[in-house]
């Protein structure tokens, strides 16, 4: 790259860093249609959600209901790497065995379609003790039993690293599966206690379908070979990007209420027009071009909730972001409340900033353990740059051994302008304190297959989501084993991270497990791991009559109750 280039480069992006001023600036008050701050309602609670609640007999029989997608869905392991996220956890929990489900305050609760019974009987060591509902089959005709719970053990406690799993966490304190009195009672030991074993097994994966690392890996790539749901797959259409769920024959409790669930792939931004071209029921209202869209459209209700659901930017640890301090310089560099307003402006949910990487700001435990790493000083950031060696360049790219410090952002193609915008804002701060950014787009399907679960990213922006109960948190931040990284595709972490998180897991007293996390997750700030930005509200549209479903906060999505008011 020649100088004329660089140089031509960075003035186009002191020109941006004027426009994000602005807009910035503008985003205070409340002209041209936008929310300001005072008009924003707060964040709705923990325990509440926006559903449109109605009992089954006051539902339509038949119909269908249609949702989007962000993208097509190839592996529907969830307890696989790469099948481990929102969509596909989702669906997957209504089309296989969830033991518990949630409610909106996120207190677990047995499903009898699947579980008479499942309890703590014993707590030195810890057994948890499953009776299955004996009605409960799989679509292989197989009960459900023992073997099961043994094959997602097995599979799922990080033993084989041939299993190339997502999360270890609570498989890997289980020292043995047993049948019970009978093959509809399963025992449970633990080696260490795990407060969250309620979050096991959902959803329970059949062992006829992953009993091989082979079967685990790749029997679950573009299909869904066993289920045992409500609900079943009718077509999935690869070239069409359209999946359909129909109510399964087979299913020994109460039918779904809908004919077909479809679903079809499109960008978070396609949703609104899709929306209002009546070609699905429901979308994301969450930013402002959507809402000001949605607002006010034809038998359309906005609702909201607050979600496990939080945006963040993340650092990769590779070449320059290998030095922490390189990393801890980027977040001292980023003045986090105006990248904050550039997100929220518009939407009518406030969007509250968010000091911690674990616990949510409406949950019990929160506290904002960020001290000085996320508070705004691009004085600290450049002396931090100094002392990594990076030195500066009169206007230019800092250097250091003759190389200028310049890295890249991936985004996804889809990316909401408002998120555009907002890493716009955050590369002319980068350029403030010598470090120069480049905004690199890919295709929304490759996003995370190639780029972010790879690790093949140094900057990136996405939202985790679900990461509850609290024991989730540990896959997010566990230092990879071989060349397993679970839901840390940085790879940074430490052992010290590790053991506490690991700690708290095993800990059942709430409080004392808060404190263990809170320890946890300062020394996850310090780490230089992630920029944590905001809790994002759930702001959805849905049409008029669309029933047990919308904004569900904690709770679990069930798509057998969804359906249409009679």
């Amino acid at each position: 790259m020649d100088a004329s280039t660089t140089a031509g480069r960075l003035g186009r992006a002191a020109a941006l860093a004027v426009a994000v001023a602005l807009a910035v600036t503008a985003c205070t008050s409340g002209g041209g249609g936008s929310v300001d701050g005072a008009a924003r309602s707060e964040p709705p609670g923990q325990g509440s959600n926006d559903l449109n609640p109605k009992p089954l007999d006051q539902i339509k029989d038949g119909g269908e209901v249609r949702f989007p997608l962000y993208q097509w869905i190839t592996q529907w392991n969830p307890l696989q790497v790469d099948g481990y996220y929102g969509s596909a956890v989702s669906i997957m929990r209504n089309l296989e065995p969830s033991l518990f489900t949630t409610d909106a305050a996120g207190t677990f609760l047995p499903d009898p379609d699947y579980l008479v019974d499942a309890k703590v009987t014993s707590t030195s060591p810890q057994v948890v003790t499953y009776k299955l509902n004996p009605k409960a089959k799989w679509s292989d005709g197989k009960p459900l039993s023992y073997l099961d719970f043994k094959a997602d053990w097995q599979a799922a406690s990080g033993k084989d690293p041939a299993y190339n799993l997502s999360d270890p966490s609570g498989y890997e304190q289980i020292s043995a599966v047993e049948q019970g009195a009978d093959p509809s009672e399963v025992k449970v030991t633990f080696a260490e206690p795990y407060a969250d074993w309620q979050n096991l097994f959902r959803p329970l994966m059949p062992a006829a379908g992953i009993s091989t690392p082979d079967d685990f890996n790749k029997g679950w790539v573009e299909k869904i070979p066993i289920t045992a749901g409500a609900l079943k797959v009718g077509t999935a259409d690869k070239t069409a990007q359209t999946l359909t769920l129909v109510p399964d024959p087979a299913w020994w409790g109460t039918r779904a209420k809908v004919d077909k669930v479809t679903f079809r792939v499109m960008s978070q931004a396609a949703t609104t027009q899709a929306y209002l071209n009546n070609e699905i029921d429901y979308a994301a209202a969450g930013t402002a071009t959507a809402y000001g869209q949605l607002k006010s459209a034809k038998d359309t209700v906005i609702r909201a909730a607050s979600p496990w659901d939080e945006v963040h930017i993340s650092f990769g640890g590779t070449g320059a972001l290998e030095d922490r301090k390189v990393r801890q310089a980027l977040g001292r560099a980023l003045d986090r409340s105006a990248l904050i307003k550039i997100a929220n402006n518009g939407v009518p949910v406030e969007f509250k900033p968010l000091g911690n990487h674990i616990f949510m700001p409406n949950q019990t435990g929160y506290q904002d353990t960020s001290g000085d790493w996320a508070k705004f000083d691009p004085a600290a950031a450049k002396k931090l740059l100094d002392e990594a060696g990076w030195k500066e360049s009169g206007g230019q790219p800092r250097t250091k051994d003759g190389r200028p410090l310049e890295l890249h952002w991936v985004l996804n193609d889809s990316t909401p302008q408002a998120q555009i915008d907002l890493a716009t804002a955050a590369v002319a701060m980068w350029q403030a304190v010598g470090v120069k950014v480049s905004l690199d787009k890919v295709a929304a399907n490759d996003f995370f297959t190639k780029y972010v679960n790879p690790g093949k990213f140094e900057i990136a922006s996405w939202r985790n989501t679900d990461s509850f109960p609290l024991s989730k948190s540990l896959t997010n931040f566990r230092l990879p084993v071989g060349d397993n990284s679970f839901s840390n595709p940085s790879r940074l972490g430490s052992q010290e991270i590790d053991d506490l998180l690991k700690k708290a897991a095993g800990t059942v007293d709430p409080q004392e497990a808060a404190k263990l996390y809170n320890q946890a997750d300062a020394k996850i700030w310090e780490l230089g791991h992630t920029v944590e930005l905001y809790q994002r509200p759930e702001v959805v549209a849905t049409r008029k009559g669309l029933a047990n479903y919308g904004a569900f906060g904690l709770a679990s999505e069930d798509y057998s109750r969804t359906g249409w008011e009679k």
